[in-house]
């Protein structure tokens, strides 16, 4: 990171397309990239080892944003809200350890954020929120066909059908917090 004042969050809640595609409509963050973090496994996982569920990653995005114009915890609490953060290792049709609700936090401040923010949110929610708080470890970066995925393919099933209504509702409870279209 190049300034100073940027920060980095890092987390996964089902496919990182979505998580992707979700965190580039707001404003203050500067850069999103998906990848893999969390896992045992010697060397740099592959997309094929990560979607086996064998290696403990979970598909991450970590974004890059500027926290005098959104901070921390407005992240997470986007990101809470645009997936389900009650259903365990699985999003929709993506099921397995790799899609858990996951925090991966980069210091003491943010762990502490993060415990609040899921505490903060419990009472909206019918089920208990499941969603993982751990210390960040070595991210590995997705290859570039999963970069801006969303972007390139909105015409894609998956992305019509799972990614679109996701902003809708980003739209719908966030439209003051996103970019100029």
């Amino acid at each position: 990171m190049t300034n100073d004042k940027l920060e980095v969050l890092t987390v996964g809640g089902g496919c990182f397309w979505c998580i992707e595609a979700v965190l580039n409509q707001i404003k203050g963050v500067e850069e999103v990239v998906s990848g893999y973090m969390g896992g045992a496994v010697p060397g740099t996982p592959t997309y094929r080892e990560i979607c086996s569920g064998l290696t403990g990653h979970a598909e991450v995005v970590q974004a890059i944003f500027n926290p005098e114009i959104i901070s921390y915890e407005e992240l997470l609490v986007m990101f809470m809200t645009s997936h389900d953060p009650t259903t365990l290792n699985r999003q929709g049709a993506d099921v397995g350890t790799q899609y858990r609700s996951v925090i991966f936090y980069h210091t003491e401040e943010q762990q502490i954020i993060a415990e609040k923010v899921i505490k903060k949110l419990a009472s909206y929610y019918e089920d208990e929120i499941v969603t993982e708080i751990s210390p960040a470890s070595k991210f590995h970066m997705a290859d570039a066909s999963h970069q801006d995925f969303y972007e390139k393919n909105k015409d894609q099933m998956y992305c019509v059908v799972v990614i679109s209504p996701k902003l809708a509702k980003l739209k719908k409870l966030y439209a003051d917090k996103l970019k100029e279209q």
